[in-house]
């Protein structure tokens, strides 16, 4: 497995990109969420990256415009659609070989994929999609009301958090304000999330749609979302990342199910294999 770094044009600007090479001609783009940069937090898209690769299957990632190393402004993952095309472009150009390619976003870049219909891409695995209107959800109570009664039936089970109870280590006041807000009405589905709605609709390809089940925006998109899709796959106990060894292993797998089946797709096609 070997890594090159290279640019990419965007509309004038200059994007950064990171090629993990493999020998198949079916591809995984990492759309980095946030502000996130392309290596990820403590490196983790970097490291899957290489891992897929290991797997066969080359890798593309890269900085949004204004975020790490790519020049102009930041317009945020509602802007990125044009960022997520020249990405993918600059895919196939490093890539000629490159037939299929399947996208992965976390967290408002699973929403940016939604709302761009699957931006170009063959299949999509999106997890845990950012439905809050505005940029944060650090406050409970802007969280929808069956997300927080999940969430706090999922403490009252954790010793741990009783503990931090009677010891004083909870603030009262906020406790106070999730307990009101879990009590509510349940609220109207946000415009966004009917617009990753429409979106998603109108992608023809396979998607996967991954919750990390401890994860309050996971959380959030289960109460606005069929339950009964079946594109969702849940990990009960994963975080936000899917951090730990099991749950890492677990997005793993979900992603070389969703590339074999690209492959397969393939090579049912009368593509060929290799380069």
């Amino acid at each position: 497995m070997s890594r090159t770094h290279f640019t990419a044009d965007c509309q004038g600007d200059t994007l950064a990109c990171t090629l993990d090479e493999a020998a198949s001609p079916v591809g995984l783009l990492i759309v980095s969420g946030g502000n996130e940069t392309r290596a990820g937090a403590f490196a983790g898209q970097a490291r899957l990256a290489a891992r897929i690769a290991e797997a066969g299957y080359p890798v593309l990632r890269f900085d949004r415009r204004g975020v790490g190393d790519s020049s102009g402004d930041n317009l945020g993952f509602t802007g990125s659609a044009p960022d997520i095309t020249a990405a993918l472009r600059a895919f196939a150009a490093a890539r000629p070989g490159l037939r299929r390619v399947v996208a992965f976003g976390n967290c408002d870049a699973a929403s940016a994929l939604m709302l761009g219909a699957g931006s170009g891409c063959d299949g999509l695995v999106l997890a845990n999609p950012w439905t809050f209107e505005g940029e944060t959800a650090d406050d409970a109570s802007a969280m929808p009301a069956e997300a927080i009664r999940a969430r706090y039936a999922a403490r009252l089970k954790d010793p741990r958090e009783w503990l931090r109870l009677v010891s004083g280590g909870v603030d009262l006041r906020k406790l106070a304000r999730g307990l009101q807000g879990a009590l509510s009405k349940p609220a109207a589905p946000s415009s966004l999330a009917e617009d990753m709605r429409k979106g998603l609709s109108r992608f023809a390809g396979p998607a996967r749609i991954l919750l990390a089940m401890r994860d309050r925006t996971a959380q959030a998109f289960a109460t606005v979302w069929d339950q009964s899709d079946p594109r969702l796959h849940r990990r009960e106990g994963a975080d936000h990342a899917f951090s730990a060894r099991a749950d890492s292993d677990w997005l793993f797998s979900q992603l070389i199910a969703a590339l074999d089946e690209q492959a397969l797709f393939n090579k049912q096609t009368g593509q060929l294999d290799v380069d």
